[in-house]
């Protein structure tokens, strides 16, 4: 059965450490906020100049003026701070994060990612992406392991425009976890969801990996 996204979530939030400074995309990563470990302490940033994001709010506590990148409310902390936006792309840019976990169109067996625009369809911009796999020093993708017509996003090449080459470090889907120790190795399957076969998830996915 696969994973749900809160599962799929709860999965990258295994991957934090204590001191962390993260960024979470848009999108399958913002539920990483609510899945955090109980005893792991890190700090949330996000590009719009919030450092310290706190996890959803409930509906008694909706402040339209707290939000993440995606325009999503979320809550403060205590220590949440604000800086501009030059401030906060500096921190990526820098190399200050540990982690960014982002969601994605495609990604490459060799590390490629794409997860900003479909060719024909009007965006507004693409956001930080570039910035943050460019400028931080861990990537973890969550996606869907297919798309909604059945076909594979775990590739050998991306058929989209690539936001970053050579950047994912760890791929989780709704089927499987792969990850590569190093950006010179090969995916490695790591784990695969209740109920998922090796025979199966071949066949869903397009790109080569180590089991």
């Amino acid at each position: 059965m696969p994973w749900t996204r809160n599962e799929m979530a709860g999965r990258a939030a295994r991957e934090l450490e204590d001191g962390f400074y993260v960024n979470l995309g848009i999108g399958i990563p913002t539920l990483v906020a609510d899945n955090i470990p109980d005893g792991i302490n890190v700090t949330l940033q996000s590009e719009n100049g919030m450092l310290g994001l706190g996890p959803y709010p409930r509906e008694d506590d909706v402040d339209a003026d707290i939000i993440n990148a995606g325009k999503e409310t979320i809550t403060e902390l205590v220590g949440t701070s604000y800086v501009s936006s030059a401030d906060s792309f500096g921190m990526i840019r820098g190399g200050h994060m540990n982690l960014s976990i982002l969601g994605a169109m495609e990604v490459a067996e060799n590390g490629d990612i794409a997860n900003w625009m479909i060719p024909g369809k009007m965006v507004k911009g693409m956001g930080g992406a570039m910035d943050l796999v460019a400028g931080v020093r861990r990537i973890i993708v969550l996606m869907d392991h297919v798309s909604r017509d059945g076909t594979a996003k775990f590739r050998r090449t991306c058929s989209l425009p690539l936001t970053g080459s050579n950047v994912v470090d760890m791929l989780v889907t709704d089927q499987a976890v792969f990850e590569r120790p190093d950006r010179g190795s090969p995916f490695r399957l790591k784990e695969m969801a209740p109920g998922v076969c090796l025979e199966k998830l071949r066949e869903i996915t397009e790109a080569e990996f180590l089991v």
